[in-house]
C-alpha cells in the first residue's frame, strides 16, 4: 500500500466517520474531504473542481425544477387528495393503495418531496379510518425509497451507475432499465407489507378510536402537548381591573424578561360578558385591557408570583377549560432537510415576530428538549410544536402546503382546510411538459441531460415555477455533497485505491463465483446506506463494482445495478434517509422499529437481485 493510497484511505474513512456522527451537514464534509485531497496534493484544483461541472449534478439539479413544477401546480396535491377518496378505512387497503401511489410519484419527484406532501394526507387519513399512523407510515416511507428504483431519474444512485457505465465505454443504463427490478420490489414489498409487514408495525400513536372520546379532536392536541412535557407549562389568567397591565403594550409589559412567560394569545372578555371574545394574534405592540384572558407558557413557580404582583386572576389551563382547539390552536412541524431554520435557533429564528406564531417545545429524533430548548440549535429531523390563534396558524400553515422549511406533521381539523391545494391554470401545462420530457427520454433522441434542461426552462417560462422559488427549494446540500463526492472516486481510482479495496473482495468473495459477488457487493451497499447518504454510497461503491468486474473478468451492467438497487434500501435505521426521519416523530416511532420490518425487506430485495438481475443483466 503506498503512502498516496494511505492518505485518500484515511481521508475517506474520516469522511465516513463524520457522515455517520452527523455533527456537520453533510455537504460541508463533502467539501472538508475534497480540501484535503486536495491540499495533499492527491487531486489537482481542475479534478477537484471537475464534479461541479459533472452531467449528473446538472441532471438531478435540472429534474429538480420538474419536481418542483408538480408540486406548485398542484398535481401532487391532487393525487394524494385522490388517495383520501378512495382509500377507504381498511387498513390493508390503505397500506396497498398508499404504496401504490407513493411510489410512482416518487419516480418522478424526489422521494423526500413526495413524502413531505403526502405526510399530512396519510395522518388524516388514519385519523378518519381510527387507525394509528404508526402502522402506515413506514410502508409510505419505504414506498417513496422503492420509487427512486423504478425509473432512470428516480434517485441519484441511478443517475451515478449510468454514468459509471458510460465512463467505462459501455452504454449508459436506459430510462426504463430499471423499472423491471423496481417493479419486482415494489410487488413484494407491497405483498410483505400486506401479508406480514404490518404486523411488525408498532402502534405507538393511539388511534382516536382507543381513546374515551373517539371524536374529541382536543384529545389529538392534548396527546401532543404531553409528548413535548410542557403541559405544566400552559396557563390561563384574567386581567383584572385594578391590574397595572392595563393599557401597557407587550413589550412595555417587562412579561418575558421579568417573569420568563411567553404569550400564546390574548382574548377580549368584557367585565359584563360571561364567555370570551376570539382569541386574537399577539405582538410586541398588542395592549391589555381590563378583562383580557390571557393564555400563556410560563414556568409553574412564576404563575402565582406574577398573578399576585399584576393583579391577575388564575384560570383553568387551555387544557381544561377547552380554550385549546377552540381558540388557541397547536400545530406540530418537521423541519426538512433543505430547511433555512437548520443550525439555528427559536431565538435566532424569531419565529413570533416572523410568522406571528410561539414555539412550546422543540422534540429530537422523539424525545424533547426540556431545558433551553429555544437556544438549542436545530437538526433535520427535529420537530416544533407551534401554538397560535386561528388567525396566525391559518397562513403559516397554507404557506407552507409545499415543501420548504417545514412539513405539517400534525395538523388540528380547524385547519385541515388551509391544507387543500387545486390544481393552477399551469397545471395541464406543467403535465404536458413533464410527459414530452418523459418521452423523448425513453426515445433517447437526445442525452438526458439535455432534455431535463429543456423541460426545467419550459416549466419557467410558461409560469409553472417561478426561478425565485427554484433557487430557494432547490437541494443544494444534495447537489454540493455529490459534486464533492464524485471527485473522492477519481482520488481513489488515480491512487489505486479502488483496485485495492475491489481486489480484496474478489481475492475474498471471487472464487465463490458472480452470485456471490452480487451478494458481496449488496450487502456492503446496504450496510453504508443504513448511516450515510444514498448519494454518498453509490459515488463511493460504483468504482468499485466497476474495478471487481473487470478483474473478475465479467460484465459490469449486474454488479452496479445491484449496488444502485441495494443503495435505496434505507429501510432499517431512522438515519439512513430523510424520509425515514421525517416520518419519526408522527409515527411515534423508535429506532428499532425501522429495523424490525427493514431488515427482513433488505433481506427480501437480495433475493430479487441475486435472482433477476442475473437474468435481466447477465455477466
Amino acid at each position: 500500500m503506498t503512502s498516496d493510497i494511505l492518505i485518500v484511505l484515511s481521508i475517506l474513512l474520516a469522511t465516513i466517520i463524520l457522515f455517520v456522527s452527523d455533527r456537520l451537514r453533510l455537504d460541508v464534509v463533502a467539501l472538508l474531504a475534497l480540501l484535503a485531497l486536495t491540499l495533499t496534493g492527491i487531486l489537482t484544483p481542475a479534478e477537484a473542481s471537475a464534479g461541479f461541472g459533472d452531467t449528473v449534478v446538472i441532471l438531478i439539479a435540472a429534474l429538480f425544477v420538474v419536481g418542483e413544477a408538480l408540486l406548485r401546480t398542484g398535481v401532487a396535491a391532487s393525487i394524494s387528495r385522490w388517495l383520501g377518496r378512495v382509500a377507504g378505512t381498511s387498513e390493508l387497503r390503505i397500506i396497498v393503495m398508499l404504496m401504490v401511489v407513493v411510489a410512482p410519484l416518487s419516480a418522478f419527484i424526489s422521494s423526500t418531496g413526495t413524502v413531505a406532501i403526502m405526510l399530512p394526507v396519510v395522518v388524516a387519513l388514519a385519523r378518519r379510518a381510527r387507525i394509528s399512523p404508526s402502522r402506515l407510515l413506514i410502508p409510505m416511507a419505504y414506498a417513496a425509497l422503492i420509487g427512486g428504483m423504478l425509473t432512470l431519474i428516480g434517485t441519484p444512485p441511478n443517475l451515478v451507475a449510468s454514468e459509471a457505465l458510460a465512463n467505462a465505454g459501455r452504454d449508459p443504463f436506459g430510462f426504463f432499465s430499471f423499472t423491471p427490478i423496481g417493479l419486482l420490489v415494489l410487488g413484494v414489498t407491497i405483498i410483505f407489507m400486506a401479508l406480514a409487514g404490518r404486523h411488525l408495525l408498532p402502534t405507538r400513536v393511539q388511534p382516536p378510536a382507543d381513546a374515551p372520546d373517539a371524536r374529541s379532536d382536543a384529545l389529538t392536541s392534548a396527546e401532543l402537548i404531553d409528548a413535548y412535557a410542557v403541559k405544566d407549562d400552559l396557563v390561563s389568567l384574567r386581567v383584572r381591573p385594578t391590574s397595572p397591565l392595563i393599557g401597557k403594550s407587550v413589550v412595555e409589559s417587562t412579561l418575558s424578561t421579568a417573569y420568563d412567560v411567553t404569550l400564546l394569545a390574548s382574548y377580549p372578555w368584557q367585565i359584563d360578558r360571561a364567555e370570551p371574545g376570539k382569541a386574537r394574534a399577539v405582538n410586541a405592540n398588542t395592549r391589555f385591557a381590563a378583562g383580557d384572558m390571557l393564555d400563556l407558557q410560563a414556568p409553574v413557580a412564576q404563575v402565582e408570583r406574577m398573578a399576585i404582583e399584576l393583579d391577575l386572576d388564575v384560570l383553568p389551563s387551555p387544557l381544561e377549560s377547552g380554550h385549546l382547539n377552540t381558540g388557541l390552536l397547536v400545530v406540530e412541524v418537521a423541519l426538512t432537510p433543505r430547511s433555512s431554520f437548520l443550525g439555528r435557533s427559536v431565538v435566532d429564528l424569531a419565529v413570533r415576530s416572523r410568522f406571528g406564531v410561539n414555539v412550546l417545545g422543540v422534540q429530537r429524533l422523539g424525545q424533547p428538549l426540556k431545558e433551553a430548548f429555544a437556544q438549542e440549535q436545530l437538526r433535520f429531523g427535529d420537530t416544533l410544536l407551534v401554538a397560535g390563534p386561528m388567525a396566525t396558524l391559518a397562513p403559516l400553515v397554507r404557506d407552507q402546503r409545499y415543501y420548504g422549511d417545514f412539513v405539517i406533521a400534525a395538523v388540528p381539523p380547524q385547519l385541515e382546510a388551509e391544507q387543500e391545494t387545486t390544481m393552477t391554470p399551469q397545471a395541464p401545462v406543467a403535465i404536458i411538459i413533464t410527459l414530452l420530457m418523459l418521452i423523448v427520454m425513453v426515445g433517447g433522441w437526445l442525452p438526458t441531460m439535455t432534455v431535463a434542461l429543456f423541460a426545467a426552462v419550459a416549466l419557467v417560462l410558461t409560469g409553472c415555477v417561478k426561478v425565485t422559488d427554484v433557487y430557494k427549494r432547490m437541494s443544494w446540500e444534495s447537489l454540493v455533497l455529490i459534486a464533492a463526492m464524485l471527485p473522492m472516486a477519481t482520488a481513489l481510482n488515480k491512487t489505486g485505491g479502488t483496485s485495492l479495496i475491489a481486489g480484496g473482495i474478489v481475492e475474498t468473495i471471487g472464487p465463490l463465483g458472480p452470485l456471490a459477488l452480487i451478494v458481496g457487493m449488496f450487502l456492503l451497499t446496504t450496510i453504508f446506506s443504513q448511516f450515510i447518504s444514498n448519494t454518498a454510497t453509490a459515488v463511493l461503491m460504483m468504482p468499485i463494482a466497476l474495478e471487481a468486474a473487470s478483474r473478475l473478468g465479467v460484465a459490469p451492467e449486474p454488479l452496479l445495478m445491484t449496488v444502485a438497487i441495494a443503495a435505496s434500501t434505507a429501510f432499517a435505521t431512522p438515519i439512513a434517509s430523510p424520509v425515514n426521519t421525517l416520518v419519526l416523530t408522527p409515527g411515534g416511532y423508535r429506532f428499532a422499529d425501522y429495523a424490525r420490518a427493514g431488515i427482513p425487506l433488505q433481506l427480501l430485495v437480495l433475493v430479487i437481485c441475486m435472482i433477476f438481475v442475473p437474468l435481466l443483466f447477465p455477466f
